[in-house]
């Protein structure tokens, strides 16, 4: 994890520098605001990683020595037949296409997005998957 804080701390100092460039070349403020917002974006997850990285165990990435098979193993827990992603995404499909057409939409996308948000967080408290 140290080294993706670093990346990401460097990549916030290039963004910064660009938007700096841009800003006085320019004089555009939209384009300079979402280069600032991205600079911020991006040194958040810098200094969380680098946070996070003096928390936890040294990872493989962090090992010059380390071989690919070192961080072989189980990644997580992803669910192979859940329909709950469905939901969303034609919720929020209905919910963004709501913002061209008519806020009406977003009466019929709500609900969606709920089912499939509850349902999502706790698919495995009940039924035949409670054991996973």
């Amino acid at each position: 994890m140290k080294i993706q804080g670093k990346m990401f701390i460097w990549l916030s100092v290039f963004i910064l520098v660009m938007a700096i460039v841009y800003g006085v070349w320019s004089k555009e403020p939209a384009g300079t605001t979402a280069l600032f917002l991205a600079f911020g974006l991006s040194i958040m997850i810098g200094f969380y990683l680098g946070f996070t990285a003096k928390r936890v165990d040294a990872g493989a990435q962090d090992n010059k020595e380390a071989d690919v098979a070192d961080e072989a193993g189980e990644v997580g827990f992803f669910s192979p037949h859940s329909w709950q992603p469905l939901s969303l995404a034609v919720g929020g499909a209905f919910a963004f296409t709501a913002v061209a057409i008519g806020w009406w939409l977003m009466f019929f996308s709500a609900p969606l997005l709920l089912i499939g948000l509850f349902g999502w967080v706790f698919e495995y408290y009940r039924g035949e998957n409670r054991t996973q």
